[in-house]
């Protein structure tokens, strides 16, 4: 199947990206690229296709209200990019690899460490073959270490990594034990190091005319994720634990139910604090020595929680939120997932659009938050079926409608 490709635009129309990934990391930091207007070839098992387009329910509905083979997690994640299928395992197909690495400026893959080595696809093969490449590997471990060869996917690395142990509520709490984040938080956080890393290299290369080698691993994304905590274990030697909603250090900061719902309070200084205390009639709190500076209330934190609690159950959640927004307290909702996408806020900046797909007429997408003034981004290709350009690539690279059907007849492509 083939289409005509709309014309790019945005900072990055320059770039061609060759993704040879799957799942959920590396394709997060091609579809930025895509987002930028990259063109980004992603390259997938004839017949299969990456192991996301399986992982449904939901799965988008055609035109007629049946089910595609287009999963919710595929079309999270693939947007704006071109579609071929290869076997890489084939020398032919490792052979059409490698004529589209040559051409490209970026080569992104998550295979497991020197898995590409056997067919010739690494990053020193195909450096050699294009001095100027930017190829970047994305594992679990990274490219050396005694867990190099192990698997990982997300909810592994947010257990060993740290994440869980300061996520959810304290041992002995109703609901309390560790909790993953409702988000493959660790998979999107290292796509978006990925993006970073490649893009940093994009501009060595500029003063250089040389490409890099770059060895992201999830599991060290996971440790440099751990942020202040990992700063409050090492001056402290205490390891935080879990505290449910509350924050470590600035209070206060918690979840507080009011007469009607629940609300998030983010007090983020003393400032806000006694405009906090004289919104909801407590002044005298903001004087106390107990509760005066942030230090205190961190000491604090479990008498003025249950203070705050009190008040708090006076109002409604609509009350309070008026009252603390009018005195510049920083609180909010909790949304469910449909209240975030009518939001005014959010409709006013379409982060929801609808792409035009070729299977259901149209298929949402909620678009990258990134705005640029003077190269504003376009999203008008809808992730793509399996297939649907490959020969559309290869007629670029000079293989001819007959050549490709002896490729797929021999299930090269």
């Amino acid at each position: 199947m083939t289409s005509e490709p709309p014309p790019r635009q945005g900072p990055l129309k320059h770039i061609r990206v060759l993704d040879l990934s799957r799942i959920m990391a590396a394709p997060w930091a091609t579809q930025i690229f895509a987002d930028m207007g990259a063109d980004v070839i992603k390259v997938e098992r004839p017949g299969a296709g990456d192991d996301t387009r399986a992982w449904g329910p939901p799965f988008l509905k055609d035109m007629d209200g049946a089910p595609t083979r287009e999963s919710g997690y595929y079309l999270s994640v693939n947007r704006g990019k071109r579609s071929v299928t290869i076997d890489m395992a084939r020398p032919e197909g490792q052979e059409i690899i490698r004529a589209l690495a040559g051409a490209s400026d970026i080569v992104i893959e998550n295979f497991k460490a020197g898995a590409l080595k056997r067919y010739g696809l690494d990053a020193a093969s195909l450096r050699a073959l294009n001095p100027r490449l930017i190829y970047c590997s994305v594992t679990g471990f990274g490219q050396d270490g005694p867990r190099r060869d192990q698997a990982a996917y997300d909810f592994a690395i947010q257990a060993m990594g740290g994440l869980m142990s300061v996520t959810g509520g304290r041992d002995g709490e109703p609901g309390g034990g560790p909790q993953k984040v409702g988000v493959p938080v660790i998979d999107i956080m290292t796509g978006m190091y990925a993006a970073a890393a490649i893009l940093g290299a994009l501009a060595g290369r500029d003063q250089t005319g040389e490409g890099e080698a770059i060895d992201l691993a999830m599991f060290d994304v996971a440790a440099a994720l751990l942020a202040n905590q990992a700063m409050n274990f090492h001056l402290s030697g205490r390891a935080p634990g879990r505290g449910g909603n509350r924050h470590p250090n600035i209070q206060p900061q918690d979840v507080f139910a009011c007469a009607d719902g629940h609300l998030a309070l983010a007090v983020g200084n003393d400032g806000q604090f006694a405009k906090l205390c004289e919104a909801i009639g407590r002044p005298e709190w903001a004087r106390d020595e107990k509760f005066a500076a942030n230090a205190s209330r961190v000491r604090g934190n479990a008498e003025l929680t249950a203070l705050l609690a009190g008040e708090f159950a006076r109002f409604t959640r609509a009350e309070l939120s008026a009252a603390l927004d009018a005195a510049g307290v920083p609180c909010a909702p909790i949304n469910e997932i449909s209240q975030v996408f009518d939001d005014p806020q959010i409709r006013h900046r379409e982060m929801l659009r609808h792409l035009p797909h070729p299977l259901a007429g149209a298929v949402p997408q909620v678009v990258s938050p990134m705005r640029f003034a003077g190269a504003p981004l376009a999203f008008e290709r809808a992730p793509p079926l399996l297939g649907q350009h490959t020969l559309e690539i290869l007629r670029e690279l000079g293989i001819d409608a007959a050549q490709a059907g002896g490729l797929a007849q021999n299930g090269i492509i």
